[in-house]
C-alpha cells in the first residue's frame, strides 16, 4: 500500500499545475428508503454448512491442478515480467501441490524451489502475530477487550473515553492515523519495535471501534504486547510457539535472516529490466517482516483448515480458531468483514477467510476455504510491469474458484433502471478512504487523488481499480455487484446522502467517505489556477524586464518583485515536493528533502501572501484596472496556496508521516 500511495504523490503532484476539472457528480433523484447505518462491532456468525460442488465443476486432484497452473503460471510471469512465484495448494488435511515457477535469481538462474526458496509473504505474517496474541488468550494472560495499556510500558491515549483493545486492533478499527515512514528500508540495522513504537504513536481519526482503518503500527504494538507479556523477544516468542510445533523450520521474522537461511532467500525485483534491491527490512517488524518457503506456508494453513492441530501438535483450541474466523466485524451489513485477524473474502458462495501481504518487492496471498479443506498460497517476487505481478494473486484466486468451485447460486437480478439510475447519481463522486494521514503532508492525497465513483449508463455505475474500469450495477438498494468480476460495493445513506462507501475485498482494511470540501472539486480547482497564476508571473518576469529596459521604464515597486519571487519560490515547491516524493518512491532518504520542502513552502506561500497584500495596497489606490486585477489575482492565488497548505500540513515541520 506504501507503494501504492507514493506512486500516486509522485502523479499527482507533476500534474497539479495542469489539472483537469474532475466530472461533477450528477443531482441525486429520488431514492428509495436507504439502509441504516451499522455500528462496527464484533458480531458473532456462524459458519455455513458445507456447499456441495456445482455442476461443472473440475474434480480439484493434483494431476489436474499441476496441468492447470502449468499452463498459466509461465505464460503469467513472462506477461506480467514477473521472475518468479510460488504456488502451494492444501487439500484434506494434507499438502496437494507444491511449485515454484520462474527464477529465484534472475542473474545466477536459480528456479524457485517451494521446499527451499523463501519468499517475503508481508501482511500475512500479521497473522502469525495474531496466533501469537491468541495463544496468549487462552492463557488468560491477554484480554482482547481490555485497554492496551494495561500490557505497556509507555501511554497508549484513549479517544472521547475510549480506550484502544486488542479486538481493535486485530479487526483494524483501532481509528488511528496509518503510518508510512521508514515502514520498510534497505541496508539499515534492524529497528527495535518498542522504540519504533515508543518514538511516534499516530494520532487517531476515529474513535476505537467506529470505523475500519488498517494500521501496521496497531498490529506491531500487538507483537510488543506479545514480547511484553510473554518475557522475550517476539521473534523468539514465535520460533518456540509456532514455527517449531508446526514444523516450520525454513521461516523467521528475524531482520537479517539467520546466516543459515540466507543463501535460500529469493532476490526481489522492482522488475525484470531492473537489479534486486536487497532484504527488505521492515521497521514494524510483527506487522510484516516474516520470510517463508511455500511448504513451510503449507504447514501453517493446514494448522488452521485442522483447528489449530497438525500432525499431533495444536497451537490453538477449535473454539479459538473458530472464534477467529467466525466472529465478524463488518464495514458495511452487506459485504464481507473480518474475523479476529483473518479477513473474509467469501466466493462463488463458499466462505473464504484469509490475508493478502506486499512488500515492495514480494506480493503474496493466503486464503483458506475452511468448509472444503483447502488452502491456497501464492507468491510473486516482484510486482511487474504495471503491478500485473501484483493482481496475478487476486486473478489467480478468482480462477481458481471458478473452476473448481464454480458459483452455483441463481445470479441476482438488477433493479429497475429508474431506481438504479437515481442511485447511481447518488452515489457519485469523489471519496476519500478511512486509512489515511489527516496530520501530515500525505493528507493532500484527499485533495488530488480520492477515489471517483462514476454514473455511467443503464444506471450503472464504475470506478477505476487495479489500472482498469470496473462496472457494477445495483442488486439491492444501495448494492452493487461488478459486472464480469466477484467485487460488490455497498453505499449507507442517511438523510439523502451518502456517508460510508465499502467496496469487497478492501472493506476489511478501510472504507470511503465523501470528502469534505478542502479536499473536493472547487479547492482542486482554485489550487490549480493558483498554480497558474504563479506559473505564469514566473515565466512572464524576464519577459517584462527585458520590456522594461527596452522602452525605459522605472523599475517596479519592491512589493512587486517580492511577489515574483515568491511566484518563483511556489514553483521551486512543487518541484521539491515532487522530488521528495520521488525518492520516497525509490526507497530514498527524504531527511534532507522533505524539511527543505516544507520550508520553501512557508517562505513562499506565507511570504507571497504578504508581499501580495502589501503590493495590492497601493496597486488599489493608484494603479489601472488591469494592475488591479492582477493584484487581486494574486492575493487570492497565494490565500489560496496558504489555505490549502495549511489544511494538508505542507505548511508544517512534522517529519513523521
Amino acid at each position: 500500500m506504501r507503494a501504492v500511495l507514493i506512486r500516486a504523490w509522485a502523479a499527482a503532484l507533476l500534474l497539479c499545475a495542469a489539472v483537469a476539472q474532475p466530472g461533477r457528480a450528477q443531482e441525486p433523484g429520488p431514492v428509495a428508503t436507504p439502509a441504516p447505518a451499522v455500528p462496527v462491532a464484533p458480531a458473532p456468525a456462524s459458519a455455513s454448512a458445507p456447499v456441495t460442488p456445482a455442476r461443472g465443476a473440475v474434480a480439484l486432484t493434483e494431476a489436474d491442478a499441476a496441468a492447470w497452473l502449468d499452463g498459466l503460471m509461465p505464460s503469467a510471469l513472462r506477461s506480467a515480467r514477473v521472475p518468479g512465484a510460488v504456488v502451494v495448494l492444501v487439500k484434506d488435511g494434507k499438502p496437494l501441490l507444491q511449485k515454484g515457477y520462474g527464477l529465484a535469481d534472475w542473474d545466477k538462474s536459480i528456479p524457485v524451489d517451494p521446499a527451499a526458496t523463501l519468499f517475503r509473504p508481508g501482511s500475512i505474517s500479521k497473522l502469525f502475530t495474531w496466533t501469537a496474541v491468541m495463544q496468549l488468550v487462552e492463557q488468560g494472560r491477554l484480554d482482547l477487550d481490555a485497554d492496551v495499556n494495561r500490557y505497556l510500558d509507555f501511554q497508549v491515549p484513549a479517544r472521547n473515553g475510549k480506550a484502544l483493545t486488542l479486538r481493535h486492533v486485530m479487526t483494524h478499527t483501532s481509528g488511528l492515523e496509518e503510518t508510512a515512514r521508514d515502514l520498510i528500508t534497505f541496508g539499515t540495522p534492524t529497528p527495535d519495535n518498542g522504540r519504533v513504537l515508543k518514538r511516534y504513536i499516530p494520532p487517531y481519526l476515529y474513535d476505537p471501534g467506529a470505523m475500519q482503518g488498517y494500521s501496521n503500527w496497531a498490529t506491531a504494538l500487538a507483537g510488543y504486547i506479545v514480547e511484553r507479556v510473554a518475557r522475550q523477544p517476539f521473534d523468539d516468542y514465535v520460533e518456540q510457539h509456532v514455527f517449531a510445533p508446526l514444523g516450520m523450520k525454513h521461516s523467521s521474522f528475524r531482520q537479517p535472516l539467520p546466516a543459515a537461511m540466507q543463501g535460500n532467500m529469493s532476490q526481489g525485483y522492482t522488475s525484470v529490466e531492473e537489479p534486486p534491491k536487497g532484504f527488505e527490512i521492515v521497521s514494524l517488524a510483527p506487522a510484516g517482516s516474516l520470510s517463508s518457503t511455500g511448504a513451510d506456508m503449507a504447514r501453517f494453513m493446514l494448522a488452521y483448515l485442522g483447528q489449530g492441530e497438525l500432525d499431533g501438535a495444536r497451537i490453538l483450541k477449535p473454539e479459538t480458531v473458530r472464534m477467529m474466523h467466525t466472529t465478524i466485524t463488518r464495514g458495511l451489513p452487506g459485504l464481507n468483514g473480518i474475523g479476529l485477524g483473518f479477513y473474509q473474502q467469501d466466493i462463488n458462495g463458499h466462505r473464504a477467510v484469509g490475508h493478502a501481504g506486499d512488500t515492495i518487492l514480494f506480493h503474496s496471498d493466503l486464503m483458506l476455504l475452511p468448509d472444503d479443506g483447502i488452502g491456497l498460497f501464492v507468491s510473486v517476487n516482484s510486482p511487474g510491469r504495471d503491478d500485473q505481478g501484483k493482481w496475478l494473486r487476486e486473478r489467480l484466486f478468482h480462477a481458481f474458484a471458478d473452476r473448481y468451485l464454480p458459483d452455483a447460486r441463481a445470479p441476482l437480478p438488477a433493479l429497475d433502471d429508474a431506481t438504479a439510475s437515481a442511485h447511481a447519481q447518488l452515489v457519485a463522486g469523489a471519496y476519500r478512504t478511512s486509512r489515511r494521514e489527516d496530520s501530515t503532508f500525505f493528507s493532500v492525497l484527499q485533495l488530488l487523488s480520492p477515489l471517483r465513483v462514476h454514473a455511467v449508463d443503464h444506471g450503472r455505475v464504475a470506478i477505476d481499480l487495479g489500472g482498469e474500469r470496473s462496472v457494477f450495477r445495483e442488486v439491492q438498494p444501495f448494492l452493487w455487484q461488478e459486472e464480469h468480476g466477484k467485487r460488490r460495493m455497498q453505499a449507507i445513506v442517511q438523510d439523502g446522502k451518502v456517508v460510508r462507501l465499502g467496496i469487497e475485498p478492501y472493506v476489511f482494511a478501510f472504507v470511503f467517505e465523501p470528502v469534505p470540501f478542502m479536499a473536493g472539486t472547487t479547492v482542486t480547482v482554485l489550487l490549480a489556477l493558483a498554480f497558474g497564476v504563479a506559473l505564469l508571473t514566473a515565466l512572464l518576469w524576464p519577459v517584462a524586464a527585458v520590456l522594461r529596459r527596452r522602452h525605459g521604464v522605472a523599475a517596479p515597486a519592491r512589493a512587486l518583485t517580492w511577489v515574483r519571487s515568491a511566484s518563483c519560490l511556489a514553483i521551486g515547491a512543487v518541484v521539491l515536493w515532487t522530488a521528495t516524493i520521488a525518492v520516497m518512491g525509490n526507497d530514498g532518504d527524504v531527511s534532507q528533502l522533505l524539511p527543505l520542502a516544507q520550508s520553501v513552502s512557508l517562505v513562499a506561500f506565507v511570504g507571497g501572501l504578504l508581499a501580495a497584500l502589501w503590493h495590492a495596497r497601493t496597486a488599489l489606490r493608484t494603479g489601472g484596472r488591469a494592475g488591479k486585477g492582477m493584484a487581486l489575482a494574486w492575493v487570492a492565488s497565494f490565500a489560496v496556496l496558504v489555505a490549502v497548505g495549511l489544511a494538508h500540513h505542507l505548511l508544517s515541520f512534522n517529519q513523521y508521516y
